[in-house]
C-alpha cells in the first residue's frame, strides 16, 4: 500500500476552500442533541471540526486524518478546546479501531481518496453505534473532469489512478451490504471558478494535485501546474458532489 498523503496545511488553509460550503452541507444534514460523541472522517485542519464543536455543546469530536501537518494546524486552531476532541492519526484506508463506538460520523472531501470503498464502509459501520447517522460527501461520478481531460493530453496519470469518483447506485449498494439502511445518496454539480493565474495555479497545486506532485522532481512541478491550468477553461474546477446520509441499523 502506498504511503500515506501529506498536505502543505498552511496553503490549504489560506485559499479560497469549496470545503466550507461542503462542510456546512454535511453538519445541517446531522441531526445533533448536541451531547453525542462525532467522528470528523479525515478531519483536515479542523474547520468542520470547529462547527462541531458550537454543535456539541456538551458533545465529544473524534477528529482523524492521516496528515501530521493537517492534524498540527487543527490543534492550532482549536487551541483552548481540545479537551472535548481527540485527535487520532490514522490511515483511514485501514480498518479503524475506537475505544468504543461513536454516536455519528461525519467527513468531508475525503472518502474519494480511498480506492476501496467496500472496505471504508465496513470500517465505518464497525464503530458506529446501531441506529448511528453517517453523513459524508466527497467526489462522485464526473467530479474535476476537466483536469483528469487536461492531465490525459498531457500524457500524465497523477491522481487519477488513486481517486475514486463513484455512481449513486453503486454508492447504495455497498452501504447496504454492510450493514447501514436509510440510505440517501445523490450526485450534485457544484463547480468553483478562481482567479486565473496565481490563485488558480495554488489550489491546483495544493487542493487538486498536491499530494501527487511529490511524484515529480521538484523543478518540474510549477510549470506542469502551469500546462494543466492552461488546458482548463475559465479557471474553473467542475467538482461534482457525492453526497450520502445513511443509518447504521438497529440490527443485523
Amino acid at each position: 500500500m502506498t504511503q500515506l498523503y501529506e498536505w502543505d496545511a498552511s496553503t490549504y488553509d489560506a485559499l479560497p476552500l469549496p470545503h466550507l460550503g461542503w462542510g456546512r452541507g454535511v453538519l445541517d444534514r446531522l441531526p445533533l442533541r448536541g451531547d453525542e460523541t462525532v467522528l470528523d472522517l479525515g478531519c483536515g485542519t479542523g474547520r468542520d471540526t470547529e462547527l462541531l464543536l458550537d454543535r456539541l455543546p456538551s458533545g465529544h469530536v473524534i477528529a482523524v486524518d492521516g496528515s501530521r501537518q493537517m492534524l498540527a494546524r487543527l490543534e492550532e486552531r482549536l487551541a483552548g478546546r481540545l479537551d472535548r476532541v481527540d485527535v487520532l492519526h490514522a490511515d483511514i484506508r485501514e480498518p479503524l479501531t475506537l475505544p468504543t463506538p461513536v454516536d455519528a460520523i461525519a467527513s468531508v472531501a475525503t472518502i474519494h481518496w480511498i480506492h476501496d470503498h467496500d472496505r471504508l464502509f465496513t470500517s465505518l459501520a464497525s464503530v458506529l453505534r446501531p441506529g448511528g447517522r453517517l453523513v459524508v460527501e466527497g467526489g462522485g461520478r464526473g467530479n474535476i473532469a476537466a483536469v483528469s481531460r487536461a492531465l490525459g493530453v498531457l500524457g500524465v496519470d497523477l491522481g487519477g489512478s488513486k481517486w475514486n469518483f463513484r455512481e449513486v447506485e453503486e454508492t447504495v449498494v455497498s452501504l447496504k451490504a454492510v450493514g447501514f439502511d436509510d440510505v440517501e445518496v445523490e450526485l450534485r454539480p457544484d463547480p468553483i471558478r478562481l482567479d486565473a493565474g496565481a490563485q488558480f495555479e495554488a489550489f491546483l497545486a495544493t487542493v487538486v494535485l498536491g499530494p501527487d506532485l511529490r511524484e515529480l522532481p521538484a523543478a518540474e512541478r510549477a510549470p506542469f501546474v502551469r500546462a494543466v491550468a492552461a488546458l482548463i477553461p475559465d479557471s474553473t474546477i467542475d467538482y461534482v458532489r457525492l453526497q450520502i446520509s445513511a443509518r447504521r441499523a438497529e440490527s443485523p
